[in-house]
C-alpha cells in the first residue's frame, strides 16, 4: 500500500520531479531493469553506464531509508505489472519521461506524471516562447539570449558581460601547431571498476558492441561531481579556442565529457552552468571559454530538447533530401582507409563518444554527402553513443547533421569537402587520400562527394543565400562529369565496405 515512485534510468537524481517530494515513510521506489533494453544492440559502455548507475542509485536510496524495488523483467511494463501485483500501491507516479513514446506509454499504464525539472526550460515553456515568435524563424541564438536574460547567466544588469552575447568567432581555431600539439591537454578523470561494474557488464546481452568500459563514464553522483570539479579547474580554462579542432591522439582535447552524466541525471544543467560562471567571475576561466561552454549547456542542449518536443512525433520520419542508401559497413567495423573517419569510428568503438565536430563534420557530413538513409544514421548514432538519447539525436542528426528536415533547424546543410577536415585536424597528413583532389584513386572521398552533392541538389540550394556561392562554383569545374562518375564509385565502395 502507499505510493510508488517509478524512476527511470535517465532520472537518477534525488532533486528532480516526483523523487524530490518522495518520502521514505510513504513512498516505495521502483526501478525496472528491462531485458528488452539490456539485450538491445547498443554500445557496451552505454549499457554498462546506465545499468550500473541505476543499481548504485538504488543502493543510495535504500541507504536513505527508502524501500526500493528493483525489478528485472522482460519489459518496463512487465516490471510495473509485477510490482503492482506484489506491492498493490494506491498510486504510481513518475517524473515525465524524456522520450515521446515513454510518456504516451505511461498514460496507457495509468501512471501519474509529475512535471520534469531536469532541464532549465520545460518543453511547455519552450513551446510558448516559440509560439510567441509568430511567423519568425526559430533561431538558437534568439533562444540562447532569452535563456541568458531570464536565468541571469553572464549578465551585467540587462546587458551581457563584455557587451557581446556570443563569442563563437573566437572559438574556431584549428589544432595548435608544433610537435607537442597533442600534449598538455587535460586527461579525463576515470573511476576504477568494481564488482558492481563487472556484474552489470555480465548482465548485458550478447548483442552489445564496442570496447568494455575503462572508467571514463561516472556511475554515481559523487563521481559525476568529481568530474565537474575537474572540468572547471582543468578543462574550462582551455575550452573555447580549439573546441572545433580534431586531433588523432587526443580525442577529448578540452571537451568536458559531461553530456553523458547530464543526460541520465547525475548532473543537472543549472549546477554545471553555475560552476562555469563562478569560475569566470573568480578570474579562473576566460570569458570566451565560459560563454561558449554555458551556451552549449543552457543554449544548444536546451534548444534541441525544446525542438524535439515541439516537432514530435512526425519529425522522426523527415527525409527532405530523399536519402535512401544503407549505412556503410565501416560505421560498424571502423575499418576504412579514410583517416578522419577511421579516427572518429575508433573513438566511438573505444568510448562510445567523439566530440561534436567529429559527429557533425566527419560522421554526419559523410552520411549526407553519400545519401545515407536518415533513419539508419539516427539508429546507429542513438545506439552507439553513451549520450545517445532519442531527444538528443533526432534534432541534432536529422536537423543539424543531415539536413533531412529541409532546413527547419539549420538554414544550410553542414557539408564540406576534405579542405575543412584538413584545416581543422591532423588527420589528412597521414591519409592516403588528397583533400584537394576530387577525381582519381587518391581523391578525398569527402571532396568528390561534396561536389557531387551540390550537383545533385543544385536546384534546391541555388536560391539559398548561404549556399549560392558554392553552388555557383560548380560552373567553374571543367571535370564535373568525371567527378560525378568518381562519386558513383565512392558510394559503391562505401556500401560494399572496400573504402
Amino acid at each position: 500500500m502507499g505510493r510508488t515512485t517509478w524512476v527511470f534510468g535517465d532520472q537518477l537524481n534525488r532533486r528532480i520531479g516526483a523523487l524530490a517530494d518522495a518520502d521514505p515513510d510513504h513512498d516505495t521506489i521502483l526501478l525496472v531493469e528491462s531485458r528488452a533494453l539490456l539485450d538491445a544492440a547498443k554500445h557496451r559502455q552505454r549499457g554498462h553506464m546506465v545499468l550500473t548507475a541505476m543499481r548504485r542509485f538504488a543502493d543510495e536510496l535504500a541507504d536513505a531509508g527508502f524501500t526500493v524495488d528493483v525489478r528485472r523483467a522482460a519489459t518496463l511494463a512487465d516490471g510495473l505489472e509485477a510490482h503492482r501485483a506484489q506491492r498493490r500501491p494506491d498510486e504510481v507516479v513518475a517524473t515525465e519521461p524524456l522520450s515521446w513514446d515513454a510518456r504516451r506509454r505511461l498514460d496507457d499504464l495509468d501512471v501519474a506524471q509529475v512535471r520534469s525539472d531536469q532541464f532549465l526550460c520545460h518543453e511547455a515553456d519552450f513551446a510558448e516562447w516559440a509560439g510567441g515568435r509568430g511567423d519568425k524563424r526559430l533561431l538558437m541564438e534568439d533562444f540562447y539570449r532569452w535563456q541568458r536574460r531570464r536565468l541571469g547567466y553572464l549578465m551585467d544588469g540587462d546587458d551581457p558581460v563584455g557587451g557581446v552575447w556570443n563569442l563563437d568567432s573566437e572559438n574556431r581555431e584549428p589544432p595548435p601547431k608544433g610537435d607537442d600539439r597533442a600534449e598538455g591537454w587535460p586527461q579525463p578523470v576515470t573511476s576504477r571498476l568494481d564488482d558492481v561494474d563487472e556484474e552489470a557488464l555480465a548482465d548485458l546481452g550478447d548483442a552489445a558492441f564496442g570496447a568494455p568500459p575503462d572508467g571514463w563514464w561516472p556511475t554515481t553522483r559523487r563521481q559525476a561531481l568529481a568530474r565537474l570539479r575537474h572540468v572547471v579547474r582543468e578543462v574550462l580554462p582551455r575550452f573555447g579556442p580549439h573546441e572545433d579542432a580534431m586531433l588523432t591522439d587526443c580525442p577529448q582535447m578540452a571537451h568536458s565529457l559531461l553530456s553523458a552524466p547530464l543526460n541520465i541525471g547525475l548532473l543537472l544543467p543549472g549546477e554545471v552552468a553555475d560552476a562555469a560562471e563562478e569560475a569566470y567571475r573568480a578570474g579562473d576561466v576566460p570569458l570566451a571559454s565560459a560563454e561558449g561552454f554555458i551556451r552549449q549547456v543552457i543554449g544548444w542542449r536546451e534548444y534541441v530538447w525544446g525542438l524535439y518536443w515541439l516537432w514530435m512525433p512526425d519529425y522522426r520520419d523527415v527525409n527532405a533530401l530523399q536519402a535512401r542508401r544503407p549505412l556503410p559497413p565501416a560505421f560498424r567495423t571502423a575499418e576504412t582507409d579514410m583517416a578522419c573517419l577511421r579516427t572518429a569510428l575508433e573513438g566511438v568503438r573505444d568510448h562510445g563518444w567523439v566530440h561534436h565536430i567529429q559527429r557533425l563534420m566527419v560522421l554526419a557530413n559523410l552520411s549526407t554527402l553519400a545519401g545515407t538513409d536518415p533513419k539508419e544514421v539516427v539508429r546507429w548514432m542513438t545506439d552507439s553513443f553513451v549520450d545517445g538519447q532519442e531527444w538528443v539525436m533526432l534534432p541534432n542528426v536529422l536537423g543539424m547533421g543531415l539536413h533531412a528536415d529541409g532546413g527547419r533547424m539549420a538554414t544550410k546543410p553542414y557539408v564540406s569537402g576534405g579542405a575543412y577536415i584538413n584545416r581543422m585536424s591532423d588527420h589528412c597528413r597521414g591519409c592516403r587520400f588528397d583533400p584537394k583532389a576530387r577525381t582519381g584513386d587518391d581523391a578525398c572521398p569527402y571532396t568528390t562527394l561534396y561536389w557531387d552533392f551540390l550537383a545533385r541538389h543544385r536546384r534546391r540550394f541555388e536560391g539559398n543565400h548561404r549556399m549560392a556561392r558554392p553552388v555557383a562554383n560548380l560552373d567553374r569545374l571543367g571535370d564535373l562529369d568525371e567527378v560525378r562518375a568518381r562519386a558513383d564509385e565512392v558510394r559503391a565502395a562505401l556500401e560494399d565496405g572496400t573504402l
